[in-house]
């Protein structure tokens, strides 16, 4: 077997050819795995390794590359120069390995599929999702990705995910992606059980007001329905946790416009739920991905039990009269 004698050789020979011919990619996975989660331990926890056996694939893969690819101070661990130099290089291996299963499978999907999603995507939605795909396609592993919106669209046009569920963005989804919206969720007003008699427009103008963070997709169009609506809240706070802006409105904090965002909700919680009059007004919940994935099979198995689980799911409809959420 050759080797490689530096960094500058790493950078020059085929690095894909020498790894397909030479190393077992698991090897590889282990060392971008390191690399990702900054520690041995964490990595072996999601590689179901022991940190003895992680930190063994890392010693042999720089022995074979003859370079130190990581550095050790306490439990963090970092790439070296010679190791950031083959980074995304392997990432783009580990890759293609992994399509090799999607375009091979003639029968069933097959494969590991990289999914992003926002934090409301992964306690209200994925449950009941990756319930049904698990037994329906017990062959497709589910690698997921938190995240923002604008962070995994990002990644989607990438090709570091196969798809994500994210809020949709608020500019035309370009041309070599597919859009598909899995929820709609009404704005509404968030305030104590004991204010829910309260006119939603005069409790936004009047009651100190907690922001749903305008960085976000969702914080945008709250933003945009206040300035159609010429309210001026008084802010006290902007957060970008939607849970902890219903604890917040629960103590008595302030009132919020927000998302009527899928369940669970936050327990404990004694809340009345009023719908604004604008009801064109919603955040779109959906999954975005690209047309020529070569992981298609595993999202298009990924949407179908998706629209099984949401039709068994209760429906978000937006009601004139006020709505009491009272979790206690």
């Amino acid at each position: 077997m050759r080797h490689l004698n530096s960094k500058d050789n790493i950078a020059k020979t085929d690095f894909k050819s020498y790894f397909l011919y030479c190393m077992d990619t698991r090897f590889l996975e282990s060392f971008v795995t390191v690399v990702e989660q900054g520690s041995i331990a964490e990595a072996a926890r999601r590689l179901n390794l022991t940190a003895a056996a992680v930190a063994q694939r890392i010693h042999v893969l720089e022995s074979e590359i003859r370079a130190p690819l990581v550095s050790r101070s306490g439990r963090t661990v970092r790439p070296t120069e010679a190791g950031v130099a083959i980074l995304e290089r392997a990432r783009n291996l580990l890759r293609e390995v992994r399509d090799l299963g999607s375009v091979a499978t003639d029968d069933k999907p097959a494969g590991e599929l990289r999914l992003g999603a926002i934090s409301s995507a992964i306690s209200g939605l994925l449950p009941g999702v990756l319930t049904l795909l698990t037994v329906r396609h017990p062959a497709i592993e589910v690698y997921i990705l938190p995240g923002t919106s604008e962070e995994l669209y990002h990644k989607i046009l990438d090709g570091d995910l196969d798809a994500a569920i994210i809020t949709r963005p608020p500019f035309s989804i370009p041309k070599a992606c597919e859009w598909r919206t899995l929820r709609e969720e009404p704005l509404i007003v968030l305030m104590p059980a004991s204010k829910s008699d309260c006119d939603p427009h005069a409790a936004l103008a009047s009651e100190p007001f907690i922001r749903y963070e305008r960085s976000r997709w969702g914080g945008r169009l709250v933003d945009g329905y206040l300035r159609r609506a010429r309210i001026r809240p008084r802010e006290r706070y902007e957060l970008h946790a939607l849970d902890a802006i219903a604890v917040l409105v629960d103590r008595g904090l302030g009132v919020s416009l927000v998302p009527d965002w899928a369940p669970p909700w936050p327990e404990g919680l004694s809340l009345a739920k009023l719908p604004v009059p604008e009801h064109s007004f919603a955040r779109r919940i959906g999954l975005l991905w690209t047309r020529a994935s070569v992981r298609l099979r595993l999202v298009q198995a990924f949407l179908e039990e998706a629209s099984t689980a949401l039709a068994l799911a209760p429906k978000v409809r937006t009601k004139r009269k006020h709505s009491r959420v009272r979790s206690r």
